[in-house]
């Protein structure tokens, strides 16, 4: 077994908006309408989307890398990248996604100490991140990494509004 991490460039658009719409609808497309789904994917994962997120000098994305094949990739955001505005000290993990193939294998854990290596390089005080309400093998996956929920926020998966927990890691 190798696993490998490799930083994301423009030249990576084409294969990271498929892991990403590959991934986010295997993750939740049995608790969504196809309709809102397809709304979701659309506005969030289209190619002018992806690229401005990979031009914003306040957003990283890492692919993760199982025997040489694509498994998954991290999205991480700083300063006013954030989806929340919640300050300078704080690093988001925005996403953690590894393809159903490769789940169970550690990738999430691997993709979330890059995350933690980022945001002590860049002398963070705290990492959050949202997840979904509903989505109870995330909150057990963050809860044991030692993160914990501090507040919600709502968004929407097409014309429904769902929310997400807040957790948050102190680093320091």
């Amino acid at each position: 077994m190798t696993v490998k991490q490799k930083k994301c460039s423009l030249e990576d658009l084409r294969i990271l908006q498929e892991i990403s719409i590959e991934t986010f609808s295997d993750t939740f497309k049995d608790q969504n309408s196809p309709e809102n789904m397809n709304a979701y994917l659309e506005k969030t994962f289209n190619f002018k989307q992806l690229e401005k997120e990979l031009s914003n000098a306040y957003s990283e994305f890492y692919f993760i890398f199982f025997n040489e094949e694509i498994a998954g990739y991290l999205k991480v955001n700083m300063n006013d990248a954030q989806s929340e505005q919640m300050g300078t000290e704080l690093l988001e993990i925005e996403r953690i996604y590894v393809r159903s193939q490769y789940q169970r294998k550690g990738l999430g854990k691997y993709l979330f100490n890059t995350a933690m290596e980022v945001a002590i390089s860049q002398n963070k005080q705290l990492v959050w991140l949202g997840v979904w309400e509903k989505n109870a093998n995330a909150i057990e996956f963050y809860t044991k990494l030692g993160f914990v929920q501090t507040g919600v926020h709502s968004f929407y998966m097409g014309d429904e509004e769902q929310f997400d927990y807040i957790m948050t890691k102190t680093l320091r």
